[in-house]
């Protein structure tokens, strides 16, 4: 087993925003491992999202970014359980993180179930057609089509984008880590992107 090192717990903190005692109790989980114990911590993120999924989240702030002198922004609505999560400056720069990724990625739906079901039918026949255009087979068509969807979902919604700061984690990861640190529900609740100029 690695030691488990005051320096190693920094660097997960550095990582992860995760607490002190958390960051320690996930590397002595994980035997030193710093990866294992940014699973471990994603883990945990994602129990406390299950556990209070049916939990109220009426608390939160919104966030604003303005980029490119003034040309393209985002306004989001970042919800938490409770008044006292929504002053922490983690929260705030989870909000920032936020509203930054929006402005940058441009995304249209915050989870999957947004989504339209024609819309997700006729994403599905363009890239079947493109596949069979290619020469492929019915059934070989249709598994390269459910691959570009994941490929669509990832581009189009916010919670399975690749975070612009860190690629290794999705958006939807980045809620998981905060929910384990504060042990509150968060969740987005509403977006709205701005490009100067552009059609209404």
């Amino acid at each position: 087993m690695a030691e488990v090192t005051t320096e190693n717990i920094k660097k997960l903190r550095e990582k992860t925003g995760a607490g002190m005692m958390d960051c320690k109790k996930a590397l002595i989980e994980s035997n030193g491992n710093i990866e294992q114990a940014i699973e471990y911590l994603r883990k945990k993120g994602a129990a406390v999202a299950e556990r209070r999924a049916d939990k109220e989240t009426k608390q939160g702030l919104v966030e604003s970014y303005i980029h490119a002198g003034g040309r393209i922004g985002a306004i989001v609505e970042l919800n938490c359980e409770t008044d006292f999560v929504a002053k922490t400056p983690n929260f705030k720069q989870l909000a920032h993180d936020i509203a930054m990724q929006v402005t940058a990625m441009s995304p249209r739906f915050i989870s999957r179930d947004q989504i339209p079901e024609e819309l997700i039918k006729k994403e599905f026949e363009i890239y079947k057609t493109q596949a069979i255009n290619e020469g492929k087979s019915e059934s070989e068509a249709e598994k390269i089509a459910e691959g570009r969807m994941d490929k669509f979902y990832q581009e189009v919604v916010l919670l399975e984008q690749s975070f612009i700061k860190d690629s290794g984690k999705t958006i939807k990861d980045l809620l998981n880590e905060e929910m384990a640190r504060t042990g509150e529900k968060i969740s987005i609740r509403r977006f709205q992107r701005y490009h100067l100029g552009e059609e209404l």
